[in-house]
């Protein structure tokens, strides 16, 4: 069973294994939190809101290994969709330019993860937090602007398919800090000829942080505070989402 530090122990510096939940930002997670304790507190990376998974969050002395904990290496797995594209690479918009994806067979699939393994050059998605002309680029997409950013080197350990299930793709992700799953996605259907945008996300590791040991936000917000009272954030409907842009910081997918 996992321990719940104490008030103390906060304060002096622990890590926070949080399974973010689905259509929350980090920021929503660990605000939930943070009211429960009286520590300085902040998280290692931001997952994006149509993600769910490990979020690491630390407090007290430890938040100085937050930069640390950024740069290890993190696993994810998820579904890619295949049959069309999305400006956004993902479900945050509507799928477009449909093509047909039945005459794939298991083998040229399997194939076409090979060119995206190892130190690769990934061009980030223009819907993405990195800064462009003095703004974040997705505000300069959401503006209608063409937004054209520089490839990265990243690196992908593992691009393993475990399932296929067409148009879905399951898939299992090792990859270096920086690395867009989105991209991933839209690139691998654009490889395959038929197009793909990223489905579901879930960030299972980061370094030797597993989220089979961490605890759901209520269970955090509950073990640190018995008597509080825990209110579900809303479910935003449908697929798109309607956040700030301080909190759409999608940086690493």
């Amino acid at each position: 069973m996992i321990k719940i530090p104490t008030q103390e122990e906060l304060k002096e510096g622990a890590v926070l294994l949080v399974d973010k939940p689905l259509t929350w930002t980090s920021f929503d997670a660990l605000n939930k939190i943070r009211r429960q304790m009286k520590a300085k507190i902040g998280h290692c990376g931001t997952l994006d809101p149509l993600a769910t998974g490990l979020l690491i969050c630390c407090t007290g002395k430890m938040t100085k290994r937050i930069t640390e904990y950024q740069k290890q290496d993190k696993e994810y797995t998820g579904i890619i969709k295949l049959g069309a594209i999305t400006p956004t690479y993902d479900l945050e918009s509507e799928p477009t330019d449909f093509k047909p994806y039945e005459h794939l067979t298991e083998e040229e699939i399997k194939n076409a993860t090979m060119q995206f393994v190892g130190d690769i050059l990934q061009v980030p998605p223009s819907h993405s937090a990195i800064q462009k002309d003095g703004k974040r680029a997705y505000e300069l997409a959401r503006e209608g602007k063409e937004v054209k950013l520089e490839p990265r080197a990243v690196n992908i350990s593992v691009f393993e398919i475990v399932k296929i299930a067409l148009p879905e793709i399951h898939f299992r992700v090792v990859c270096s800090t920086g690395t867009y799953i989105r991209s991933l996605a839209n690139d691998f259907g654009a490889a395959l000829g038929c197009g793909g945008y990223l489905h579901e996300l879930r960030r299972t590791k980061i370094g030797d942080f597993d989220v089979a040991n961490a605890l759901s936000v209520e269970q955090w917000v509950k073990g640190l505070n018995p008597d509080a009272i825990f209110v579900p954030k809303e479910e935003r409907t449908g697929h798109k989402r309607n956040i700030t842009a301080k909190e759409d910081k999608r940086d690493e997918q």
